[in-house]
């Protein structure tokens, strides 16, 4: 009697397990991402929206480049008061590109997060929409898994098609 109760129970345990397995499924999340980004031209939006930035930037340090070149290749030749007066334009205009470099990459920086930011809600909206859609009970990201057998289902195209 209690090996039969024994193997009732594992047989239990199994059936619920195999059933278990047939609503999980994976998702390649880097993927979708670089897929997504591509499509929607989001680094296309980001080059654009920072272009007069970066150009501006650009003439500051070739501006800069060039006085420091003539400081380097003049300097001793020149008048006293003209060195000392180009080596603090060289000074002021190290520090205020210095300061525009660096406000620019946090603005870089802070729109990127945001696109990627509305990007992963995108794909999880359309993750929950799939996997709501075909009964499946957990999605992992196909990065995480060590192994998967062929009872699992892919669903990133699924969801590429879902996003688009």
């Amino acid at each position: 009697m209690k090996k039969w109760l024994i193997a009732a129970g594992l047989g239990l345990v199994l059936a619920t397990s195999a059933q278990a397995a047939d609503k999980i499924a994976v998702v390649n999340m880097g993927n979708l991402f670089q897929q997504v980004a591509q499509n929607t031209g989001v680094s296309r939006n980001l080059e654009n929206e920072f272009k007069s930035r970066a150009s501006e930037l650009q003439g500051m340090e070739t501006s800069l480049q060039n006085k420091m070149q003539r400081l380097q290749r003049d300097g001793s030749t020149m008048k006293a008061s003209d060195r000392t007066k180009l080596e603090k334009d060289v000074m002021a205009e190290r520090q205020q590109f210095s300061t525009k470099a660096q406000a620019f990459e946090q603005d870089r920086a802070r729109r990127s997060n945001e696109e990627r930011g509305k990007l992963v809600t995108r794909i999880q909206t359309a993750v929950k929409k799939v996997a709501d859609d075909k009964g499946y009970d957990v999605v992992l990201d196909a990065g995480t898994v060590v192994y998967s057998g062929s009872s699992i289902k892919d669903i990133t195209a699924d969801v590429l098609k879902q996003v688009k």
